[in-house]
């Protein structure tokens, strides 16, 4: 089987993987996932979608993941293994499609407005 390449993006986290048949490594940056995501919740958001599908230890991922912080890391992780599987076997995508696994969240982080102190937060207002 050959490699298949995909991205994903949540916030200004970018996730860059490659996905081909093998025995289950999943490495992102060059480190073992469960090293790179020290918290379970994360880790969990990793392997999620190759759970749902039964494809666990089914392949090897190599993970470029750039960007943002570590949540918004895993879930543009995630995005990307998604769109992978899909790819792969179009099958999956009535597996991971009503969970919302194939939905790109494009919430971003509001910006700073000028004249206040954050993008909704405003200066103290005094009477006297």
């Amino acid at each position: 089987m050959e490699v298949t390449n995909t991205s994903g993006r949540r916030k200004t986290a970018v996730a860059r993987i490659y996905m081909q048949a093998g025995n289950g490594n999943i490495l992102i940056n060059d480190k073992p996932y469960d090293q790179y995501f020290t918290t379970l919740v994360n880790q969990f958001k990793v392997v999620q979608p190759l759970q749902l599908t039964d494809n666990v230890g089914k392949y090897d991922i190599k993970v470029n993941v750039d960007g943002g912080g570590v949540t918004g890391q895993a879930e543009a992780i995630r995005l990307a293994i998604s769109k992978s599987l899909c790819d792969i076997n179009p099958e999956h995508r009535i597996t991971l499609k009503p969970i919302g696994l194939l939905k790109r969240d494009d919430r971003m982080v509001e910006r700073k407005k000028p004249g206040q102190k954050k993008a909704r937060k405003r200066f103290q207002f005094s009477k006297r």
